[in-house]
């Protein structure tokens, strides 16, 4: 930061008093006092608590706390701290200055405020924990940050973590000049995370690993997936690992909220680009625009229950909506403390749609949550119950073979589960082919690409 502005009592207080206007706070007193040789102390008194910092102008560095009371959000006064004290110095060669912040929730609510639940407050869940309380990484830029859709929060936050990517690789990344780094910069840019609710669901390292291990197992296994379902699935990219087989006609994704889907088209466009694939007929570079590809805002409850429930006729839904080859849940985790998760795992009406969904040797995907360690309690004594019963469940209507798998590298915090059930004997035997039979249908089946590389990650 500038030097001279660091050490100027009066550009530094009117700093503060604007941080304070945009950020809608009261500031009530305030004192700013030069120090010797260099250096200013800053504290200013607020109606909601207090804002304080303290410059180094030989180093070019400022400290600034800003501490509130009340349920006002400070993550948005980012930018204006940014923009207000980020001040670049005069000459030439001075770098832009970089920002390096935590968010802390203080005080006691877990056990002292009746009624309080951490788990629904995304500022105490991933988002509060694992991110914005975190001080050691590099770069911490809210790209989107608590937006509200009709069903929930949405935050999109780009890091940079030094324990498994180094700052100056990244920056050689972006410059053209041959370096293994230039050249390969999909391996040194900056993680880029998906939160729903504060809970992470996806992250652009992840990516790869989760969607296609919930997508091409089942779609592989099955002997000829034409028609696939999605539910859930906002972010778009397990339609895009759908749409990456030769066999399908069709996928339909039905999500309840539109402002997901909105918000990731925007932000995360990696995550419903299909431009590998454009080249073939029917193709988009962007996966919603594939002429397979049916997205339906609206309650997945409703639709399976309305259509293939055991009170829906036969006359009930048209061509466009008959049953699928494989479908694919892949929404709220089965231990989440929402009322709409036990349904989706337990609903007797809703699993037994499900079913009836299916064509005769369809499969059921679900994506069941964290794997259980081994000093784990049983599911059905857990937060896990909902997966205990939903098995039970399907086990109960007639799925002939129910089988759960693990995958580790999808950047949660725990290796993460798949559930994978067969309506027919004689599907679930190609579940068993070996590595190179597996291998040669994946050849055979996923659409190649303009370069000629595999689409698989």
């Amino acid at each position: 930061v500038d030097p001279i502005f660091l050490n100027s009592e009066k550009r530094l207080a009117e700093a503060m008093i604007q941080l304070v206007e945009q950020s809608k706070l009261t500031l009530l007193s305030y004192h700013c006092h030069g120090l010797i040789p260099v250096g200013v102390s800053c504290a200013g008194v607020l109606l909601e608590s207090h804002v304080a910092f303290h410059t180094w102008p030989t180093e070019g560095v400022i400290s600034l706390d800003l501490f509130t009371c009340g349920s006002g959000k400070l993550v948005p006064t980012l930018p204006s701290i940014q923009q207000l004290f980020g001040v670049k110095a005069a000459h030439e060669e001075a770098d832009d200055p970089t920002m390096l912040w935590s968010h802390k929730l203080r005080g006691f609510r877990q056990g002292f405020v009746p009624g309080y639940n951490f788990d629904l407050n995304p500022l105490d869940s991933d988002l509060g924990a694992e991110i914005l309380s975190s001080h050691d990484v590099d770069i911490k830029n809210p790209i989107v940050s608590a937006a509200e859709t009709d069903y929930q929060t949405v935050d999109i936050y780009e890091i940079l973590d030094p324990a498994y990517r180094r700052l100056s690789d990244y920056y050689k990344s972006l410059e053209d000049d041959g370096s293994y780094e230039s050249l390969h910069p999909e391996f040194y840019a900056p993680d880029l995370l998906l939160l729903l609710d504060g809970r992470i669901q996806s992250t652009r390292y992840g990516d790869a690993p989760y969607h296609e291990s919930i997508v091409h197992p089942a779609m592989i296994t099955h002997p000829n997936p034409k028609r696939v379902a999605v539910i859930g699935g906002g972010e778009g990219a397990t339609v895009r690992e759908i749409l990456k087989h030769s066999t399908l006609e069709k996928v339909v994704m039905i999500e309840i909220d539109e402002g997901v889907v909105n918000l990731s088209t925007k932000y995360l466009p990696d995550w419903q680009d299909c431009s590998s694939i454009a080249h073939h007929e029917g193709c988009d570079e962007w996966c919603f625009n594939d002429e397979r590809a049916d997205l339906r805002i609206e309650d997945a409850l409703a639709y399976f229950n309305d259509n293939f429930g055991s009170s829906s006729s036969s006359e009930s839904f048209s061509k466009q909506d008959a049953q699928f080859d494989v479908v694919i849940m892949d929404c709220l985790d089965p231990n989440d403390d929402h009322p709409f998760a036990k349904v989706l795992y337990t609903d007797d009406g809703y699993i037994n749609s499900l079913y009836g969904a299916l064509t005769d040797d369809g499969i059921l995907v679900v994506q069941v949550g964290e794997a259980s360690d081994i000093d784990d309690h049983a599911d059905e004594n857990s937060s896990f119950e909902n997966r205990s019963t939903m098995i039970k469940m399907l086990d109960a209507i007639g799925f002939k073979s129910i089988h759960i798998y693990e995958e580790s590298h999808c950047e949660f915090d725990a290796p993460w589960t798949t559930l994978i059930a067969f309506k027919d004997v004689e599907t679930r035997k190609r579940w068993y082919r070996n590595p190179a039979q597996v291998e040669l249908d994946l050849s055979r089946r996923i659409l190649p690409t303009k370069n000629g590389k595999s689409s698989l990650r």
